[in-house]
C-alpha cells in the first residue's frame, strides 16, 4: 500500500519530477525505458491506472488524503505519497494543483503504427499538431466519437505532455496511438485517406460516397497552415466541413470533433 511522506525538504530530488524537470527531461529520450509523465486529478489518474500504467509517486495536498485522493491510495502499490499544505505545494510547483493531486507515472512503451491499425476501421491522422491543448481535445473527441486509433506525424507534440493528458481527461490512455512516418502504412492496411483541407474540389463530409468505405483515415493538419501540399496530394480524397456566414474553417480541435462524428462507423 502507498505510504505517506510529509515533505520536510523542498529540495529533495524525489520532488524534481513535480517541480524542476522539464517535459523533455521527464520523457528521457536517451533512456526511454526510464521516461515519466505527470497525470493530474483523481479521475485522470484513475483512468491511467485502469489502463495498466505504473505509478511512481503521488503528490497531494494534505486535506485530500482523506478526500479526493483516498480512493486512489489502495490502488497505487508501495509508492510514496508526498504531502504538505496547499500553500507550500503551490510554492513547490509554481501553480495551484489541479484538484490537488499529481501522479508521476512510467511512460508506456510506444506502439507501432501497424499494431494500432490492426482491426481498426476509423482512424485520425494528425500532421504537426503543436498545441498540447488541441491534441488533448482531439483525443477526447476521438474517444467519445468512436475513432479506433490516432496516428501522429513525427513533429506532432507528445500526447503525454501534462496539458494534453489533463485536457484529454485521460483518453490518451484509452485510444491507441502511434507515430506514423509515412502514409504508406495506411494504404497497405486498406484505408481510404481523407485530407481535410480547403480546396474547390473537396467533398463535403456528409457526401454519401464516404459511407461506402469500410476503412477511413481522416487527416488533419497543423493549427496555422493546415496540411502540407504533399500530404493532401497523397490522400485519396480531400474533404471539408460545410461553412456558413463567411467562416472558412474551425480550430483543428473543433474540426476534428465534427469530422469524427460525420465519419463514425454506421
Amino acid at each position: 500500500m502507498a505510504y505517506i511522506v510529509e515533505i520536510q525538504d523542498f529540495s529533495d530530488p524525489a520532488l524534481d519530477v513535480y517541480a524542476r524537470l522539464t517535459e523533455n527531461q521527464l520523457k528521457n529520450r536517451l533512456h526511454p525505458e526510464d521516461g515519466l509523465f505527470i497525470a493530474e486529478s483523481p479521475k485522470v489518474i484513475g483512468t491511467a491506472l485502469d489502463a495498466g500504467l505504473v505509478p511512481v509517486s503521488l503528490l497531494t495536498e494534505r486535506r485530500h488524503i482523506q478526500g479526493q485522493a483516498a480512493a486512489l491510495l489502495d490502488r497505487l502499490g508501495d509508492i510514496p505519497v508526498y504531502t504538505a499544505d496547499d500553500g507550500l505545494l503551490s510554492k513547490l510547483t509554481g501553480y495551484d494543483l489541479t484538484r490537488g493531486v499529481l501522479c508521476a507515472m512510467r511512460r508506456p512503451a510506444e506502439r507501432s503504427a501497424g499494431s494500432v491499425l490492426h482491426g481498426a476501421h476509423r482512424v485520425a491522422v494528425l500532421e504537426n499538431i503543436v498545441d498540447s491543448t488541441n491534441l488533448g481535445t482531439i483525443f477526447r473527441s476521438a474517444a467519445a466519437l468512436g475513432m479506433d486509433a490516432v496516428l501522429l506525424s513525427p513533429a506532432c507534440c507528445d500526447p503525454l505532455l501534462r496539458r494534453s493528458v489533463r485536457v484529454s481527461m485521460g483518453t490518451v490512455f484509452q485510444v491507441p496511438w502511434a507515430r506514423l512516418d509515412s502514409m504508406d502504412a495506411l494504404k497497405q492496411a486498406g484505408f481510404v485517406t481523407l485530407a481535410m483541407a480547403l480546396k474547390n474540389d473537396a467533398l463535403s463530409l456528409d457526401d454519401p460516397v464516404l459511407s461506402t468505405f469500410d476503412k477511413l483515415a481522416i487527416v488533419l493538419g497543423t493549427e496555422g497552415d493546415g496540411l502540407t501540399k504533399e500530404t493532401i496530394e497523397s490522400c485519396d480524397y480531400t474533404v471539408m466541413i460545410p461553412m456558413a456566414h463567411g467562416v472558412d474553417s474551425l480550430n483543428v480541435g473543433n474540426a476534428a470533433a465534427v469530422a469524427f462524428w460525420a465519419l463514425r462507423k454506421r
